[in-house]
């Protein structure tokens, strides 16, 4: 569905059990809900499960470049508001850690949980140039001028060679993105810089990253997890950046087992 939130269009679904908390799932960079497919059907089968697609990505409406995280965070409250979910747990990859860490210092009260996947909260300053590279390049020659590079950062070379269809979904939206929305974002991304504020975090929070991602390295959520004092880390083995993916197993053993530790777990057996 698109509704109007935040004076933009933008597309969600609302699916799986009614009456049960919420979990609102954030995507990357480049990519859409699409992404979450291999997390759905664990999901739904125990919450109500709701994903979007960013200002600017997939079937929501673009705006002009350049946006912001708290752009971004106030989108996803709009979201929440409309739909009249009062509290959510966060899951959010790359992009979707980033928002979701905006969302916990800014609107704490909105979350049950959060979850940061293969994400940072700091863009260092020698990677600056790397991300106007990448934003002049989408704006001169498009989205596929950093389809190969994006691809390698995301996914193991073996992953690849496997061509499994949700590869196929993957690199389809990313090359169907926008490249104004891509640049909006880009530009959003590249001013990161929440690590030190994330000792206001009290949440429950558990930190997961791929132990061979290069795009948001484990150092990136080791520095995540020293920050935040009620969160636990969990490395994946054998993935890059898009470890819900490449390691949807592992990925949603653990997802499941920590949304599974709360008050209402007896609802979930």
């Amino acid at each position: 569905m698109r509704m109007k939130v935040n004076q933009i269009e933008v597309h969600y679904e609302l699916s799986g059990r009614e009456r049960r908390p919420t979990v609102m799932l954030s995507h990357s960079l480049a990519s859409s809900f699409k992404m979450w497919e291999p997390q759905m059907e664990g999901l739904r089968s125990h919450f109500q499960v709701l994903r979007y697609d960013t200002r600017g990505h997939g079937k929501s409406e673009v705006t002009p470049a350049p946006y912001t995280l708290e752009l971004l965070c106030e989108d996803a409250i709009g979201l929440l508001n409309f739909l009249g979910i009062d509290r959510v747990h966060w899951v959010g990859l790359s992009m979707g850690g980033m928002i979701g860490q905006a969302v916990a210092l800014h609107y704490p009260q909105r979350l049950l949980s959060l979850t940061l996947c293969d994400t940072s909260a700091v863009i260092p300053e020698e990677m600056q140039p790397i991300w106007e590279e990448r934003i002049e390049a989408v704006r001169t020659q498009g989205m596929f001028s950093q389809f190969e590079a994006t691809m390698d950062r995301w996914f193991t070379p073996s992953y690849r060679r496997l061509n499994p269809p949700m590869l196929k979904v993957i690199e389809e939206e990313f090359l169907a993105t926008p490249p104004e929305g891509y640049i909006g974002c880009a530009s959003a991304i590249r001013k990161l810089n929440y690590l030190d504020r994330l000792r206001d975090i009290s949440l429950p929070t558990m930190v997961l990253v791929g132990e061979d991602d290069p795009a948001t390295p484990v150092s990136a959520s080791q520095a995540i997890h020293g920050q935040i004092k009620n969160s636990t880390l969990v490395i994946l083995p054998h993935c890059r950046h898009l470890s819900n993916v490449e390691q949807a197993e592992a990925f949603n053993t653990h997802l499941l087992g920590f949304l599974k530790t709360f008050s209402w777990k007896e609802d979930l057996q």
